[in-house]
């Protein structure tokens, strides 16, 4: 696979992405990467669409790997990324990234590598008695090309500025180097009256599967309602009707009716992310989309 060293399978919610990266995966002795920032959360299992049976015989990166209550975050997800890459790559397997969050795919596409800066609370008490115009002239010297400068205007921020270009100096020389690469990247299109029937009926699924049980259990466990709300669509209006804010009815509709402008944004994220320069390969969902996959990646390596 000389033309590209890692598959990245996109596309709405309810598309088949996880589908087609099994099988690509059984065809090119892949493994797969999910880029759900669900996913990750042991426990959240339909609202995520796990789907773990899914998956069959093919191993997977990136699922059950934190419990629910964990702030997992980009910094998290890009480490994780790397070392499932640099992990599948050294059995001579084939990376396929399926997803997913579409800040979690752009920070890997677009090959930056982010550090998490903590607060540095000896820096800062170094830096209080320091004037505004000497944070200022601090923040110049470690960043000379400075581009945002509101950082400069209020204390607060300046001092949080200087901080993060402290830590990033600090990290410069530990933190591995980003992987090259280069991905072959897919998208599943289908009309978006068929998009909307296929996402109903995985939801009545899901909810004929334990949906409610499973976030009632969650709850029970201990994960706050505020939690859940930050945990998807699904989770956050299952807790509504939980906590008596919404009949089963209503909360099916406002769900049901929530995923589908999702579905839109994502769109949205794949046109602009093509616009910005991002090739992408579309598979017509009416169509073979694995026959259309491998038509692409043999002219890709010819």
């Amino acid at each position: 696979m000389s033309a590209f060293n890692m598959l990245v399978v996109l596309g709405s919610t309810a598309s088949g992405k996880t589908k087609l990266a099994v099988e690509l995966a059984k065809l090119l002795n892949g493994e797969i990467i999910s880029a759900d920032s669900r996913q990750v959360y042991r426990g959240l299992d339909i609202g995520s669409g796990k789907d773990l049976d899914e998956y069959q015989d093919i191993k997977h990166h990136l699922i059950d790997i934190v419990d629910p209550g964990y702030e997992y975050n980009i910094f998290d997800f890009q480490k994780d990324v790397i070392n499932a890459y640099q992990n599948i790559n050294a059995k001579n397997k084939l990376a396929i990234m399926a997803g997913g969050s579409a800040l979690y795919v752009d920070s890997i596409l677009k090959g930056y590598r982010l550090i998490e800066v903590p607060e540095n609370i000896k820096l800062r008490a170094s830096l209080s008695t320091f004037s505004h115009q000497a944070l200022v002239e601090k923040l110049i010297a470690l960043k000379p090309n400075l581009h945002n400068t509101t950082d400069i205007i209020e204390r607060e921020r300046l001092i949080r500025a200087i901080e993060i270009a402290q830590g990033e100096l600090d990290a410069k020389d530990t933190i591995n180097d980003f992987p090259k690469l280069t991905p072959l990247i897919f998208a599943i299109k289908w009309p978006r009256d068929v998009i909307r029937q296929r996402i109903t009926k995985r939801l009545k699924e899901r909810m004929n599967q334990g949906l409610i049980e499973e976030v009632a259990e969650l709850h029970r466990q201990g994960v706050s309602w505020e939690t859940l709300h930050f945990y998807g669509l699904e989770y956050r209006f299952i807790a509504q009707h939980l906590q008596r804010k919404l009949s089963q009815n209503d909360c099916f509709q406002k769900l049901n009716s929530a995923i589908h402008q999702f579905s839109k944004k994502q769109d949205t994220w794949l046109r602009r992310l093509e616009r910005n320069g991002t090739k992408i390969h579309w598979l017509d969902g009416e169509q073979d989309i694995l026959s259309q996959a491998m038509a692409t990646i043999v002219r890709t390596n010819n």
